[in-house]
């Protein structure tokens, strides 16, 4: 059905503008019961938004400059109306407001109207400004920042420096990056919106388009759940892609680098490591901190290079030998991931975690040469890796260390912290007499051993002693307290004696009977 031909030049009107306003009479007229009068009829008046746009003004409206005392003050100066329905010039007046700028705009910024917008009780200014910054180049860069991507480690980071022979050193150890609190965050709100999505998908088939179900309001409040978690994983990626972009290029300015050397992978496809870490890696917000490193860097002049992830991690920063990954240092011989050695022990010797070995061979000065513009997305990118610009491309050690290696090669023995005791090889010397004497070395008690009562129990005058195992026949007889200083005896040696001599012993027949008190 046309409608172009209802209304005065209407055939150059879409017919969607045609029904929509038809549908409007057709609500109007049944609420009221007549037709409107004209469109504003219709339609309720525009809601604006409480702000004042000033960046449309000229300067016979508004005006805005520094301070010339405090260059982080400045005056707005605008004209505003003296009455609710300004009728000519003399109903409007200038009206000075001073500002108070953040430390984030540097002194010689050229300041633009701002917009004004009510907060609470106050009165809010968003104030753009412009300043001049070094234009990032493509070539000529002799300090680089090196970025690696990691999964438990986000981002790991180092400098390194091009030296007018060639060769390349690495500045420092390198930083990391670690967003474990976050990335848990993330990693619970996405099972937990996987969980949501699974019952809101079996509510769905349940109600069948029913309207009238009983499921029908709790499949309500699951989407207003689903899209508030959804809201939150936003907010969250936007917070940590801010955050990391932050950090890098903070890092490349405490480095007074030019350049930033940034692993691409866009190409990176998560399979072959299990559900679970592949999904990680897949929703991992790579792209968004690229952009917003890109957006911080144009701010300080500082180049952002994308570079092939071909071997970063493959291969060892100082002597390009294919590495050997291991768990940990001390497990040399578990395999794993996060700890890589070089196996050339002789001429290099390497090792270190697989994060940094990425990035200083990331930072790799000797392909700047071959640094281009994309035209599609207007980024600098190092499409491949040249095997000749590869060679220079390594890590000098800054200085040479002579000593032996001393990497682990299996589990350190246990050492107790309390040494073995003191032996002594000569007997105690005699206390002097009295009991103020000193205890004898050692644990022995000092007094006079008695036997328990069971020992000496029905020995009559037939029953034979043995001697005891520490008296010898010819040994010396320690002396007794009570003679403590005199002199010890000799026990004479033991004298044969015919067997029958020899009294039989009674037995005891009453061992196994109960005392006779």
């Amino acid at each position: 059905m046309r409608y172009g031909g209802a209304i005065p030049g209407g055939w150059h009107l879409p017919s969607s503008v045609i029904r929509s306003r038809t549908r409007q009479i057709t609500a109007f007229t049944t609420k009221n019961g007549r037709l409107p009068a004209d469109v504003f009829e219709l339609e309720a008046p525009p809601r604006a938004a409480r702000m004042l746009l000033l960046s449309a003004c000229d300067g016979q409206q508004a005006t805005i400059e520094r301070g010339e005392d405090d260059p982080q003050r400045a005056l707005l100066r605008l004209q505003l109306p003296t009455r609710h329905d300004p009728r000519s010039y003399r109903d409007w007046t200038w009206v000075a407001c001073p500002i108070m700028l953040p430390p984030t705009i540097p002194p010689g910024a050229v300041l633009h109207l701002p917009t004004l917008r009510l907060a609470g009780n106050r009165v809010r200014a968003d104030l753009a400004h412009t300043h001049a910054v070094p234009k990032a180049r493509r070539t000529g860069h002799t300090v680089a920042l090196g970025v690696d991507w990691g999964l438990n480690t986000l981002l790991s980071a180092g400098a390194a420096r091009l030296h007018d022979d060639g060769h390349i050193t690495a500045l420092g150890h390198g930083a990391q990056f670690r967003a474990a609190g976050v990335l848990a965050k993330q990693h619970q709100l996405r099972r937990l919106s996987e969980h949501l999505h699974a019952k809101a998908s079996q509510y769905q088939r349940l109600i069948d388009g029913d309207e009238q179900h009983e499921l029908s309001g709790k499949h309500g409040v699951l989407e207003d759940e689903i899209r508030f978690v959804s809201d939150r994983r936003s907010s969250l990626n936007d917070t940590l892609g801010w955050a990391a972009a932050r950090w890098t290029v903070d890092q490349a300015i405490a480095a007074q680098a030019t350049v930033i050397y940034l692993e691409d992978l866009r190409s990176m496809e998560a399979k072959g490591m299990g559900r679970t870490h592949n999904t990680r890696l897949s929703q991992t917000v790579r792209g968004q901190i690229a952009d917003r490193v890109r957006h911080l860097a144009a701010e300080a002049g500082i180049a952002v290079v994308t570079v092939p992830p071909r071997d970063t991690s493959r291969r060892c920063p100082r002597c390009l030998t294919p590495l050997r990954h291991r768990k940990a240092p001390d497990r040399p011989t578990a395999p794993g991931w996060k700890w890589a050695v070089c196996p050339d022990r002789a001429g290099c010797g390497w090792q270190g975690d697989r994060d940094h070995g990425a990035w200083q061979r990331i930072a790799g000065l000797a392909h700047q040469t071959k640094t281009v513009t994309d035209r599609t997305t207007a980024t600098m990118v190092i499409r491949s890796v040249v095997d000749t610009l590869e060679t220079k491309a390594v890590i000098t050690p800054t200085t040479a260390t002579s000593r032996a290696d001393r990497s682990k090669t299996g589990p350190t023995l246990h050492r107790t912290t309390r040494p073995a005791p003191r032996r002594r090889g000569a007997p105690s010397p005699t206390g002097p007499c009295g009991p103020a004497g000193k205890r004898p070395e050692g644990h022995a008690p000092t007094g006079q051993r008695t036997l328990p009562r069971a020992a000496h129990r029905h020995q009559g005058g037939t029953t034979i002693s043995t001697p005891s195992p520490r008296l010898r026949p010819g040994t010396p007889i320690p002396p007794t307290p009570a003679a403590r200083g005199t002199a010890g005896r000799r026990i004479p040696p033991a004298r044969p004696r015919h067997p029958s001599t020899m009294a039989e012993p009674i037995s005891d027949t009453m061992s196994d009977m109960g005392s006779l008190n």
